[in-house]
């Protein structure tokens, strides 16, 4: 994009101009007290204290409410592959989503590399800065091995929000979804539109959610992902070994035969007579930002609840629901890392907030909603205590 497509008058470029965020100071600076407390020669008797117990920077600097948004550019939004510094301002904004949502101080942090081996030793190398790591926009299947080595490699919470606050989102909208028309998740015929990041990690999360994995269907873009399928690797053939007792081969079409559920992460247009095939009283769950893989009105002709990743539509699967209660609990419980049970706490929490009030229209909270953060927040630190994860 050349500086000639920057129209000044814009209010998105009038609201990014200068950057979304800043860093302000927590204590005074107003005298030569202040600075020898804050500064030295103060500072150093706390430096002392931490090289004698490193576990003291949890108490006597901002790790503990610090995280790190980590991007390599290569999978942006829906605008794929534009390197470090146009992903910055979308950095930018999750830093601001932490802090507005969870209290959280959050620090864009873009790589200029796409190598595995160079994001994880940087990582790495940059870890003792912050209280944890979200992994952002970084393409499949590099994120897979980027967050399992980190995650082994660190003692502090990493969390890739494209799999894993999507995949939260989605479980908590689909057990009220399921609630609301008086169905049971492992009763479920789901089929998932989508074997990148966010598929994988939506088929894993239901599956710990209490969803049937042999009643799900996965698809990518050559379609139904089986065991009888050919040159399978990776995620794609552990998706295989997990999913699709019934053998099923074919495209979406035939994934979407009698389902109960179609959950699309793909970004592909899936047709109108593939909806028309699902099961009566069924759930649509078109997450591709900004055009959903079926237009929701076509959906509500042929199913009972239709949910999507915008804004201007109801039940909007957004991740704001998700990662910034996830990091505040597991951050104040000082979570080793996140596991799949504090995950599923934070889907039944965002669940309960509108567990009282279900209709077609909200299955979800809304996104502004000041009650999740906090439920999250309380229900993972629990679960992370329970998992034996916590270390306060």
């Amino acid at each position: 994009m050349s500086s000639s497509t920057v129209d000044p008058a814009d209010p998105v470029f009038q609201l990014h101009r200068g950057g979304k965020m800043a860093i302000v100071s927590t204590v005074p600076l107003t005298s030569r007290d202040d600075l020898s407390l804050a500064y030295t020669p103060g500072v150093a008797r706390v430096c002392e204290a931490i090289a004698a117990d490193p576990t003291l920077a949890h108490d006597y600097t901002w790790a503990s409410r610090a995280v790190a948004v980590v991007t390599d550019g290569s999978a942006v939004l829906g605008l794929g592959n534009i390197g470090p510094r146009a992903a910055l301002p979308v950095m930018e904004g999750k830093a601001v989503l932490f802090k507005q949502f969870g209290g959280i101080d959050a620090v864009p942090v873009c790589l200029d590399t796409q190598d595995v081996d160079e994001i994880v030793a940087t990582v790495k190398a940059l870890a003792p800065s912050f209280g944890g790591i979200n992994l952002e926009d970084i393409s499949a299947p590099r994120c897979f091995e980027v967050e399992r080595r980190l995650d082994e490699a660190l003692d502090i919470p990493v969390f890739h929000d494209d799999q894993h606050g999507t995949a939260i989102v989605v479980l908590a909208a689909l057990r009220n979804a399921a609630t609301l028309l008086n169905r049971k998740l492992g009763d479920l015929r789901v089929a998932v539109s989508g074997a990148g990041a966010a598929g994988v990690a939506v088929t894993r999360m239901l599956v710990a959610g209490g969803v049937d994995p042999q009643r799900v269907v996965v698809c990518d873009s050559r379609g139904i992902i089986s065991r009888q399928r050919t040159g399978l690797t990776g995620t794609k053939a552990e998706l295989a070994e997990l999913t699709n007792a019934d053998g099923r081969q074919g495209d979406i079409t035939e994934a979407l035969r009698d389902a109960d559920v179609l959950i699309g992460v793909s970004g592909g247009q899936i047709p109108e007579q593939a909806v028309a095939g699902m099961a009566p009283g069924g759930i649509v769950f078109a997450l591709a930002n900004p055009t959903p893989e079926v237009p929701p009105e076509i959906a509500a002709r042929h199913v009972a609840v239709v949910a999507t990743g915008r804004s201007d539509y109801p039940n909007q699967i957004n991740n704001v629901l998700a990662f910034p209660g996830v990091f505040r609990g597991a951050m104040q419980a000082r979570a080793s890392r996140i596991t799949d049970a504090m995950k599923v706490a934070a889907a039944d929490a965002i669940a309960s907030v509108v567990a009282e009030a279900l209709t077609p229209e909200a299955i979800v909270p809304s996104p502004l909603d000041p009650r999740v953060a906090p439920a999250v927040a309380e229900a993972v630190a629990e679960a992370a205590r329970r998992d034996g994860v916590a270390r306060a």
